[in-house]
């Protein structure tokens, strides 16, 4: 967008009015850029906060439900809230294992709950078994040797 023109005034004291008026009008462009900045960063650190308090509570569903509930945050919204990591344990063999959802190949817009049916184990990959694992919960770090997607 081209800059604004204001043509300037034949008389003296309308080119110090304009003058004062253009140094008004940019110095609360500069006052309300630094409020939005402001207001940008608390929002984001209020998303931040809601999302970790979603995980959270997804967290104590599973604990009470014991089972993948729907709705569950979408791997974003796990990587917002500081839980980047899903505790799996393989249905075949019953190993424990922790699957980093920052680092996955997903859309980022994919359900938690959705993964259960896209997560397999290693070892029984390896062996030629496909049995499905079960999610435990969302972590902030790792607790089991971490496990490929």
């Amino acid at each position: 967008m081209a800059p604004k023109y204001h043509p300037t005034p034949l008389s003296g004291g309308d080119r110090r009015a304009l003058s004062k008026e253009l140094g008004k009008a940019r110095a609360m462009a500069n006052i309300l850029a630094t409020r939005s900045a402001e207001m940008r960063a608390k929002g984001e650190a209020l998303i931040q906060q809601a999302d970790k308090l979603l995980c959270e509570s997804w967290n104590e569903r599973m604990w009470s439900d014991g089972e993948p509930i729907d709705p569950s945050p979408t791997i974003d919204q796990a990587v917002n809230g500081g839980f980047a990591w899903l505790e799996i344990r393989c249905e075949g063999c019953r190993t424990p294992g922790d699957v980093d959802l920052a680092a996955m190949k997903n859309p980022r817009a994919t359900f938690v709950h959705d993964l259960a049916s896209r997560l397999r184990c290693r070892k029984c990959t390896t062996a030629g078994r496909r049995p499905s694992a079960t999610l435990l919960q969302l972590a902030g770090q790792p607790r089991h040797s971490p496990t490929k997607a």
